[in-house]
């Protein structure tokens, strides 16, 4: 199964939790709700999960495999990584043009 498209909403910065991911694969599934958080060393994904009455979550959709976590993993943080240093592509653009 291939990953064919990576949609981020940037959160705001003030939380752990940086952004919600749409991951599409093969043009005919999508997973939407994964999120990214910052955690004590680096950022994670966390897939979507719901709350069970006992007070846990469980992940409603996740990889089987180590192997299938690090492809979404490596998508969803190089598309994170595009997002996040756009605006200091577009600035640096803008000073060089004055």
């Amino acid at each position: 199964m291939k990953i064919t498209d990576v949609r981020i909403r940037k959160l705001p910065d003030e939380g752990k939790m940086k952004a919600i991911v749409s991951v599409t694969f093969d043009d005919e599934i999508v997973i939407h709700d994964i999120k990214i958080i910052e955690g004590a060393d680096s950022l994670f994904i966390a897939m979507p999960s719901r709350k069970l009455p006992n007070g846990e979550f469980r992940d409603i959709a996740h990889p089987i495999n180590a192997e299938s976590r690090k492809k979404v993993e490596d998508a969803v943080f190089a598309k994170y990584e595009e997002i996040i240093n756009e605006p200091e592509e577009k600035e640096e653009v803008e000073s060089t043009q004055e």
